[in-house]
């Protein structure tokens, strides 16, 4: 039974029913959006942009997203089972997702995500994605900034009244009709260098600047 319920969920008819579902869900949310404009003027400018997010708290700013779609915007996401879903999902409110992480097609889909970056100028990250540990920043967000010379803009949510899940990353789902804020912060540019050390540097600031904002 759990097995053809895991089936069910991973199909097309699912997707699309989650599709709405979310949608549906989110418009009960009463949203908020804090210093959205300073970032698109960068973008307006000519200035590649990648958003990037905590595993926990992306949930809360799918809907908003799709307000994004006339940018073409990215978003790298596993080749897990989950992955399918969430891109799915993606896919209907307007996001390009090249599929891979860290374990499985990484190298193709961080190839993806850059030239994707490099041609569009926006795209989106999931720092401590898929699996964790939570808010330990992964490589991967540094290698295509510096690869698409695009900038870092870090993206928090949070709500008045929020469910947090017993998982690995303390998965956040705002209550029915709850005020959800967006954060965005100003935006962290990295200088490429030969040197390892720099380049742990940057993961770690990246860490340090955006851990306080994670719920634990």
């Amino acid at each position: 039974m759990f097995k053809r319920l895991k089936f069910i969920i991973y199909t097309r008819p699912f997707i699309f029913f989650a599709y709405y579902l979310i949608q549906i869900y989110s418009m009960t949310l009463r949203i908020k959006v804090e210093n959205e404009e300073h970032w698109q003027k960068l973008r307006e400018q000519g200035t590649s942009v990648l958003l990037c997010a905590w595993h926990q708290q992306f949930f809360s700013a799918i809907r908003h997203f799709k307000t994004y779609s006339k940018y073409n915007p990215g978003l790298m996401i596993s080749q897990s089972k989950d992955g399918n879903l969430i891109s799915g999902v993606a896919n209907r409110v307007g996001w390009h997702t090249p599929r891979g992480s860290s374990s499985r097609g990484g190298k193709q889909a961080m190839d993806m995500m850059i030239t994707h970056l490099k041609k569009y100028g926006l795209g989106a990250h999931i720092l401590d994605g898929p699996t964790g540990p939570i808010g330990k920043v992964k490589a991967g967000a540094i290698k295509m900034a510096l690869a698409a010379d695009a900038v870092v803009i870090p993206l928090y949510t949070s709500a008045e009244h929020a469910w947090f899940f017993n998982s690995w990353d303390r998965f956040m789902l705002p209550k029915p009709f709850s005020r959800v804020f967006i954060t965005f912060g100003r935006e962290i540019r990295f200088k490429a260098s030969e040197n390892e050390d720099n380049f742990e540097g940057h993961r770690q600031y990246l860490e340090n600047t955006m851990r306080p904002g994670l719920f634990l």
